[in-house]
């Protein structure tokens, strides 16, 4: 966990130093003008941890505002900095051309401050429109006839949230919206593939009863995400239940006697000293029946014997949530978004994820709800 914490302080104190060279080359401000650039931008790092005190010791309208304002700047900053450097490696490209042929090319280069004023821009644009598109849920649909699905059964409907991250920005207005989709979506079945919760966990209980709410044919199932775990496990499972949802931690159930529907524990379990995880393997042995298996797993890994269950239903990728910042994700998990067919005939589902973590913001990311029709064929 520290060295989780460093890494990511290392990386975004990174971007705080980078945009404070781009100012400084901007305006060239002066001493005063410097230190209170520099405590500002002090400010802004420090501002998730700020929001986890504020809310461990109740001051929620400090965390509520350093989680809007810290969050905010998070979601300009990686833009900001992703689109300055675009510029510079651009101006790289011209100063090696130039000095290839060994030509002035300084007339072709843009002043520092048209280097600092066009990322700026960009970041406002496209995070304006991130923060409109955070809430602008699409419903992903997939069918997958079946022959384990039995004819009198008829079509049975899943329902699959992801990383929907209840907080301190993700909770009243903003989770009913989401729970609308759902609710339109007439499931039998409503799974969620962790990370629902996000944070310090006070003040939830208007959370759980709008999931209360929701009241499916055959019931509602979640299995933990790396954020259970670090919210809290105890506290996120009494959460979880206080929901509605039966958690699922190395087991199965069978539902509306005709699937077989299996949960594992995040691989965070192991970092953080809880019970020990109980292995995939053991869950999903080599299949005896001929119901129809579905494997819920936050992370979209696929063990080696895919041939286990018919169909894994996973998030945790966001999609890379704010773009350009997919393409790195990308690098750590194949199986990015969307589907995956695998051996066995298995299909891998991998939700974008139906809220937001950090920056209430979504860039070419859109957040989903997604419905899964089990039919006979």
């Amino acid at each position: 966990m520290v060295l989780l914490l460093l890494t990511f302080f290392l990386l975004y104190g990174g971007l705080h130093l980078y945009f404070f060279v781009k100012v400084k080359a901007a305006f060239s401000p002066g001493g005063p003008l410097q230190i209170l650039l520099v405590l500002l931008l002090a400010l802004g790092l420090l501002a998730p941890i700020i929001v986890r005190v504020s809310e461990r010791y109740g001051y929620e309208a400090l965390a509520g505002l350093m989680s809007w304002a810290g969050y905010l700047w998070m979601g300009f900053l990686l833009l900001f900095s992703a689109a300055a450097l675009v510029l510079d490696l651009g101006r790289l490209v011209v100063h090696l051309a130039g000095f290839v042929v060994s030509a002035d090319v300084g007339r072709f280069l843009p002043s520092a401050r048209i280097l600092f004023f066009v990322p700026f821009a960009a970041a406002l644009v496209a995070g304006g429109y991130g923060f409109f598109e955070a809430r602008q849920i699409r419903t992903e649909r997939i069918e997958i006839p079946s022959a384990k699905i039995p004819r009198e059964l008829g079509r049975l409907r899943i329902v699959q949230i992801s990383d929907v991250h209840v907080g301190v920005l993700v909770r009243g207005e903003r989770l009913a919206g989401m729970l609308r989709k759902v609710r339109e979506a007439s499931p039998d079945v409503l799974v969620a593939t962790g990370d629902l919760v996000d944070g310090q966990l006070n003040r939830m209980a208007e959370a759980a009863a709008q999931f209360r709410e929701l009241q499916p044919r055959y019931g509602k199932f979640a299995v933990t995400g790396n954020h259970e775990f670090i919210a809290g496990i105890d506290e996120a499972v009494d959460f979880i239940e206080k929901a509605g949802f039966v958690l699922l931690r190395g087991r199965v159930v069978t539902v509306a006697g005709a699937i077989e529907l299996a949960g594992v524990d995040d691989p965070a379990v192991l970092r953080f000293a809880a019970p020990g995880r109980v292995p995939e393997r053991q869950v999903l042995p080599p299949r005896e029946g001929s119901r129809f298996r579905i494997l819920l797993k936050h992370q979209p890994l696929v063990s080696g014997d895919a041939g286990s269950f018919d169909l894994q239903l996973s998030g945790h990728t966001h999609r890379g949530q704010i773009f350009p910042f997919s393409l790195v994700t990308r690098l750590f998990y194949p199986y990015h978004s969307g589907d995956f067919h695998l051996g066995g005939n298995a299909l891998l589902h991998v939700s974008r994820g139906t809220g937001t973590w950090g920056p209430p913001i979504r860039f070419l990311a859109p957040p989903e709800v997604t419905i899964i029709d089990l039919v006979p064929r």
